[in-house]
């Protein structure tokens, strides 16, 4: 895997995403993918369990708000990936997360997220 491939990946993981379509999500992993939403996560496992997955959120709050996405290659090696970025709900939410992929055929066979979410500050500053 190249950074160019990475980002394209990453780009369909957007689209995908946004589409809330399932033969895009499935497109991007494996019939065996490992997907963890956090990484102390017991796994899911498989393409078909990780796109009904995906599915479950597309009515969450947060979805249903305005957002913006974008990731970028931090890190290629073979075809492992650390790829970083940010996602920001209008209105709401931010987060700044951090993906650890490994590649198999373009597609991904191992997908860990790694997030973080801003702290609040009180009115005080503190």
């Amino acid at each position: 895997m190249t950074h160019e491939d990475v980002q394209g990946w990453l780009d369909r993981y957007i689209e995908a995403w946004r589409a809330y379509d399932a033969t895009k999500i499935g497109a991007l992993f494996t019939e065996d993918a490992v997907y963890r939403y956090h990484p102390g996560d017991a796994p899911v496992v498989g393409r078909d369990t990780i796109v009904a997955g995906w599915l479950e959120y597309e009515d969450a709050d947060l979805n249903k708000l305005p957002w913006t996405a974008e990731y970028r290659p931090w890190v290629v090696e073979g075809d492992r990936a650390i790829a970083i970025g940010e996602t920001h709900y209008d209105g709401a939410k931010d987060f700044y997360n951090c993906f650890q992929l490994v590649f198999r055929d373009g597609q991904c066979a191992e997908f860990t997220e790694w997030f973080m979410e801003p702290e609040e500050v009180d009115a005080a500053g503190g």
